[in-house]
């Protein structure tokens, strides 16, 4: 994967990380996305290899919920049915699915709690990069502190909406990006093998016993 500068035609090179299964039944699929793996297909045929497309061939009927950027790895929830898939769809768009994420960021990050509540849009002429803009969709996420030293911040993030690089955007807004990447962060800050963002749990309801449930993925960094 490489780019250069923005507008720069996007080189991707899919990891051979293969997805890990975390849960399946006869409504749902919950897997483990590696980074470094697009959530679907992008345009042309050199972007076709992707997590929806791995999945297919084990399991024919699945259908997309929601997206993982190509560099987070995580969590991520598919519907087997057209009748989970709207109803999953419902609670995404209700607000009413939990994510939580583990990401490190540069520098100390001080309170150890807190809400970014920045509207976001997209940066046209500089896509896909996203910025904040008062005509922006409201995004809001909480944080809460891990551990931080001087040099870096090990940090729980919640997203309550559920923008585009909603996370990474907020935390370069603050003065901290995530370590490693490769659109927000620069110099040091951009020098790292991967994006240190990973989505560490999502609860729901199951679209069938409508029972909570709550999937978790080891951090991987």
């Amino acid at each position: 994967m490489s780019a250069e500068g923005p507008g720069a035609r996007f080189v991707y090179r899919p990891t051979d990380a293969q997805p890990r299964l975390i849960h399946h039944d006869d409504q749902i699929l919950v897997v483990d996305k590696p980074e470094g793996l697009l959530s679907v297909p992008g345009r042309g045929e050199d972007r076709a290899d992707c997590l929806i497309a791995r999945l297919r061939g084990a399991f024919p009927t699945v259908l997309l919920v929601h997206r993982l950027d190509l560099d987070t790895s995580g969590v991520m929830v598919f519907a087997l049915t057209p009748h989970a898939q709207r109803h999953l769809g419902q609670q995404f768009e209700k607000r009413q699915v939990r994510k939580s994420y583990v990401a490190r960021l540069w520098g100390r990050l001080e309170p150890r709690t807190g809400t970014v509540d920045q509207p976001l849009m997209v940066d046209w002429p500089n896509r896909p990069r996203q910025m904040i803009h008062p005509e922006g969709r409201p995004a809001q996420t909480g944080w809460r502190v891990i551990r931080a030293s001087y040099a870096e911040t090990r940090v729980r993030l919640n997203p309550l909406t559920g923008r585009s690089h909603q996370l990474r955007v907020h935390m370069a807004h603050l003065g901290h990006p995530i370590l490693g990447d490769p659109l927000y962060a620069s110099g040091a800050a951009a020098d790292f093998p991967r994006l240190m963002l990973h989505a560490e749990t999502l609860r729901l309801r199951h679209p069938e016993t409508n029972v909570t449930m709550t999937f978790s993925a080891e951090v991987p960094f």
